[in-house]
């Protein structure tokens, strides 16, 4: 049985725990504050889960979904993850994180940064631009009408080709963006960001994003 490892416990990290569950996966969960802290979640989730540190979390991992604060995002460890694809939620929030200029200035991208973090590892965009509560709610079965579709974005077609088959296993269509470096165009405040979009409407949305125009530092 394939193992999912879950570094970060939030609303998104959650709710995939959830998603993957009901598809049939085993998942072992972390948060920054210890695993003893997941004991009400881990209940929730049930048999299939359990909670962990971020390091034994990566460790027992057949491949991982990082889901953490950008700021956070060096503190993922990178030895246990190394070999195996790395799905990244994650998205910037400069309120939260601090302003970094690269992102602001459209010189970087979220996923670019954690996978230079993750040499080793392929880094595959997943699950950043859809409400936490839709995850386990808005997915529908292969060929449904209006079925929703989300994103995904990595410099390896296996990657790419994994978080398919886990959006399809969950209820949700895929449009493959390209490499790490397009990924920016289902960031924050892009047109395709937490919208309802069937797989045409992501792809026109895709194409309406519009990127910061880098300025001189």
């Amino acid at each position: 049985m394939t193992t999912i490892g879950i570094i970060g416990a939030g609303h998104i990290g959650s709710q995939v725990a959830r998603a993957a569950i009901t598809a049939g996966y085993d998942v072992v969960i972390s948060n920054s504050r210890g695993p003893e802290t997941l004991a009400d979640l881990v209940a929730d989730l049930g048999p299939k889960a359990r909670a962990a540190t971020a390091t034994e979390a990566a460790e027992a991992a057949d491949f991982a979904v990082v889901t953490v604060p950008l700021k956070a995002y060096e503190a993922v460890p990178v030895e246990p993850l190394a070999g195996k694809i790395v799905i990244d939620t994650n998205n910037y929030y400069f309120e939260r994180d601090g302003q970094i200029p690269a992102l602001d200035n459209g010189l970087d991208t979220v996923s670019g940064m954690l996978q230079r973090h993750l040499p080793d590892s392929r880094v595959a965009k997943g699950f950043n631009h859809i409400m936490a509560k839709d995850i386990t709610t808005d997915g529908k079965p292969a060929g449904s009408d209006d079925r929703r579709a989300l994103a995904t974005s990595s410099d390896f077609e296996d990657a790419a080709e994994l978080v398919n088959t886990l959006y399809d296993e969950i209820g949700f269509d895929t449009v493959n963006v390209g490499p790490l470096s397009e990924s920016w165009r289902v960031e924050r405040d892009q047109p395709a960001y937490v919208v309802r979009q069937n797989k045409h409407e992501l792809v026109e949305n895709l194409t309406k994003a519009v990127r910061a125009t880098p300025t001189a530092e």
